[in-house]
């Protein structure tokens, strides 16, 4: 999905809860999808991983090739010496 794509999805999205259509919780499920997509096709084999852990890495979701990497990118986010696990969530 490239940019164009997911910004029409996202007005897509929006339209149908400004419509009435969907509730908050819907739209941003949607929402949540669409960015999951675009950020995880620019190269095969990128997923998106949930930390859990300290209060400092606890619900960061980072877009890495394994869970490894994902750790690592937490780790670079906090600027720190933790070690979070890591969970694989799918697109949708």
């Amino acid at each position: 999905m490239d940019r164009i794509s997911a910004l029409r999805n996202i007005e897509d999205a929006l339209a149908t809860y400004e419509r009435g259509e969907t509730d908050l919780a819907g739209l941003e499920q949607e929402v949540q999808g669409v960015l999951r997509t675009f950020a995880t096709e620019f190269e095969d084999g990128l997923a998106a991983y949930r930390a859990s852990g300290s209060d400092r890495v606890d619900g960061l979701v980072v877009v890495a090739a394994s869970r490894r990497e994902a750790r690592e990118r937490v780790r670079e986010l906090v600027d720190g010496d933790v070690d979070p696990a890591v969970e694989r969530l799918d697109r949708g």
